[in-house]
């Protein structure tokens, strides 16, 4: 009863530091018919919506698909609602030409796994699964916000130089990731692959190559945002910090990380790799 009551306190905390989050940067948009605050509501009401079936269910298969879509609806519906300019379009359609990707990916990777062991105890508490799929509307709204509060300013996002250096960051992480996956997708439908791990390639130069993108292209989506931000709009740019921690200390690496040595830790060729190699930033 106790670690269901947490789980649900952990739900709703989430929900509202997100909510004050944006409240914090409504306070300087000044706009009486757009609010940031709504935004929040539907990314989380989107979560819990998908919740219902998929514990009725006891699947996660629309689980990283859902997160995806969030990305896509918030950023369209704030496009929709704000200044139509060019830097708007580059900022918005960055994130989501990065989100349909990573759905797609994660959808179809998972649908030919069968399952996403991360899920395989958690799916099966109603609390437990809730928290997640909340934690997912936190993980959408803390990364994206910045970005949503730069396309909702008065003027939009401002084309400047830290427009294209952000750009340049975002596309780099970006096909950093891709490049990443796609390496180890080919190692992994190699039959006798199977029960190896991946030293070639980028996964020679980081653990998780992935990741790093991720962890880029997200700062990248920060530096393009911040010359729109002003007061406590600024509060918003923990977005790449909350991706850091995130991916390294909570759902990422660290999970990762345990799985390998329990798998591979006995092995010398894997205490080789773990010695040499970098867990994220390259060497």
């Amino acid at each position: 009863m106790i670690k269901k009551l947490i789980h649900l306190i952990i739900s709703f905390s989430a929900f509202g530091i997100c909510f004050l989050l944006a409240s914090l940067a409504d306070s300087e948009l000044n706009s009486e018919t757009f609010s940031l605050k709504e935004v929040i509501v539907y990314i989380f009401s989107i979560q819990w919506i998908v919740f219902i079936p998929a514990y009725l269910l006891k699947s996660e298969k629309f689980y990283d698909l859902t997160g995806s879509f969030t990305y896509v609806f918030a950023v369209i519906l704030v496009l929709y609602n704000s200044t139509q300019n060019i830097a708007n379009l580059i900022l918005g359609g960055a994130i989501i030409f990065w989100a349909v990707r990573l759905g797609i990916f994660l959808f179809f990777r998972i649908k030919k796994a069968g399952e996403d062991k991360r899920f395989k105890e958690i799916k099966l508490s109603p609390t437990r699964f809730f928290m997640a799929w909340s934690l997912q509307g936190m993980w959408v709204s803390i990364c994206s916000l910045c970005a949503l509060t730069a396309l909702s300013s008065q003027t939009g996002v401002v084309e400047n130089v830290f427009l294209f250096i952000g750009l340049i960051i975002f596309l780099f992480g970006y096909t950093l990731e891709i490049i990443a996956d796609k390496q180890k997708t080919k190692f992994r439908s190699v039959e006798e692959n199977k029960d190896k791990f991946i030293t070639t390639g980028l996964w020679s130069k980081s653990r998780h190559p992935n990741y790093l993108g991720e962890i880029l292209l997200w700062f990248g989506i920060a530096v393009m945002s911040i010359s729109s931000l002003s007061g406590y709009q600024y509060l918003t740019l923990i977005s790449p910090v909350f991706s850091y921690v995130l991916i390294y200390y909570v759902s990422g690496v660290r999970l990762l990380e345990e799985s390998a040595k329990k798998k591979w830790g006995h092995l010398d060729s894997y205490k080789e790799y773990v010695k040499n190699t970098p867990v994220l930033f390259f060497k």
